[in-house]
């Protein structure tokens, strides 16, 4: 199939083509960015990834290969009032088919370092990465990730339903709400474990566990989702040394819910993990360091779950945050907007109501959440230097 109106073709012939995207193409929801929107649109086969606006969305969406040509200009002009010239849509489909988006088209070539759209960054592959280094570099551990997701969802999957879901969170909460009342003891207790070696080592190594199962927990909540997992491996930056897993389409999901589910899953891995220790440590009849080190971990670990979901970037909470107010580069474009807003720019007021009320609802949440962690780091301070 040609992905070009061919210069002798008749006009009726070219008014029954039906074009029809290859099926390894997705294409996201509506997402703010700027003042406008736009939707994303991602070659999986070979990682290329665009954007395109509202009105091109509008013929892309409709290119599945049961309508023609005509019938997709029809629908055009019925929304936007006129129709596509010839030249518009040899635009439009030349534009598609040199990226290798159309059925019958030639596959486009593989993307160099493209861009990743998911909850870690390193990109698919099983190839040594150029510049790995002693000191940083990514290693994959697996040959098929998406595979070795598959078989952990198969295994674990069953705690995605709500019967298991449910109580699962409810102890979570009931385990949070303890600590809190005993943040006292446990900051203290934490203090303690840092004057043991031992201790803090096997604390240490509990919690980079922890971190292991926080980035298997994404990538099995996307395969629950028809996610795609392209990479699951270590990365290091010297001395620090920790797992990642990429979900390739992470963007792409079926739901906005499918997508805030996979980011979040990570730091709900990391409470999860810390059920059975709450348990030893509130009913166990152990000696005192052994109890510290338990409060260690369940407040480090709490720590480490929470400040996942601080809403800046890379961090999951910023993804969640995204995806809530349904915009992509969240904190460039609110930076942008609120310049013109504190300058009183009337381009401020050329934004789309839902891009204001976002762009000014991100940097709000973003300095109560601060303001949060600063004022809880002093009172935790405070409280070790006071207490002997």
């Amino acid at each position: 199939m040609s992905t070009r109106l061919p210069p002798e073709a008749s006009v009726a012939s070219v008014e029954r083509y039906r074009p029809e995207l290859r099926p390894e193409v997705r294409v996201s929801d509506e997402l703010l960015l700027g003042n406008g929107t736009v939707h994303l649109i991602k070659n999986t086969e070979n990682g290329q990834s665009f954007k395109v606006g509202t009105r091109e969305h509008f013929l892309i969406s409709r290119m599945d290969g049961s309508r023609s040509l005509d019938e997709i200009g029809a629908e055009y002009a019925g929304r936007y009032g006129r129709r596509l010239s010839d030249a518009n849509w040899q635009q439009l489909l030349g534009m598609l088919g040199t990226r290798g988006l159309l059925a019958g088209a030639p596959a486009a070539a593989p993307a160099r370092d493209a861009a990743p759209e998911a909850p870690e960054a390193p990109q698919s592959g099983t190839a040594p990465k150029a510049g790995r280094t002693l000191l940083r570099g990514t290693l994959p551990l697996v040959a098929d990730a998406d595979a070795t997701a598959g078989r952990l969802h198969h295994a674990a999957g069953f705690l995605l339903s709500r019967w298991w879901m449910v109580p699962l969170l409810t102890l979570v909460v009931v385990m949070e709400a303890t600590l809190v009342l005993r943040a006292g003891e446990l900051a203290l207790a934490t203090r303690e474990t840092f004057t043991n070696p031992v201790l803090l080592t096997a604390t240490g190594a509990l919690l980079w566990l922890s971190t292991a199962l926080h980035e298997l927990a994404h990538g099995v909540v996307a395969k629950h989702y028809q996610g795609r997992v392209s990479e699951i491996g270590l990365r290091w930056r010297l001395p620090s040394v920790i797992m990642y897993c990429t979900v390739d389409n992470y963007l792409y999901l079926p739901t906005r819910w499918a997508r805030v589910a996979t980011a979040l899953a990570g730091a709900v891995m990391n409470l999860l993990f810390l059920l059975p220790f709450c348990a030893l440590w509130l009913l166990a009849p152990v000696d005192d360091a052994t109890q510290d080190a338990l409060a260690g971990l369940l407040f480090l670990g709490s720590i480490q779950a929470f400040a996942m979901l601080v809403p800046l970037p890379p961090l999951d909470g910023y993804k969640i945050a995204g995806q809530a107010l349904g915009a992509t580069e969240l904190a460039a474009s609110s930076a942008a907007y609120l310049r013109l807003a504190l300058r009183r720019d009337a381009l401020a007021a050329g934004y789309p109501r839902r891009a204001r009320i976002a762009y000014t609802a991100y940097p709000l949440l973003c300095l109560l959440v601060l303001g949060a962690l600063v004022a809880g780091a002093v009172s935790l301070t405070y409280f070790l230097l006071a207490t002997p």
